[in-house]
């Protein structure tokens, strides 16, 4: 049995992040990413779109704290992307409601990256 057509199913990963003791972190980005592709190839004839949002490095209280215990990473992390700074939950308002809407309807398999240039490098 399916969901009735029309539905989308947006899914939030991560951008890449090869960085030594990070393997199982990673890995599980990945699966993610792939099962949405997977999902979006068997549920697209039932008109259900699935796809993901990959975003950039994230200013929340969980990386505010990880800024306290490894505080090199508060300068680091802004110098990986082209931007030069870190990006804030509200910036990925737009892209989940592109996801969600109509304007995408023709949108499965994807990932958005929102990362501020982080993977172009």
């Amino acid at each position: 049995m399916y969901i009735r057509t029309g539905v989308q199913v947006p899914m939030v990963v991560t951008v890449e992040w090869p960085t030594p003791g990070a393997g199982a972190y990673n890995a599980s980005k990945a699966a993610v990413l792939q099962l949405a592709r997977n999902l979006a190839a068997e549920w697209g004839e039932h008109g259900i779109r699935v796809n993901t949002i990959s975003p950039g490095y994230i200013v929340t209280a969980m990386t505010a704290g990880l800024f306290e215990a490894v505080p090199e990473r508060r300068t680091a992390w802004p110098d990986a992307n082209m931007l030069k700074r870190l990006s804030y939950p509200e910036e990925y308002r737009g892209a989940a409601v592109f996801l969600l809407s109509d304007a995408s309807s023709f949108m499965t398999g994807a990932d958005l990256r929102i990362d501020g240039g982080h993977c172009a490098w």
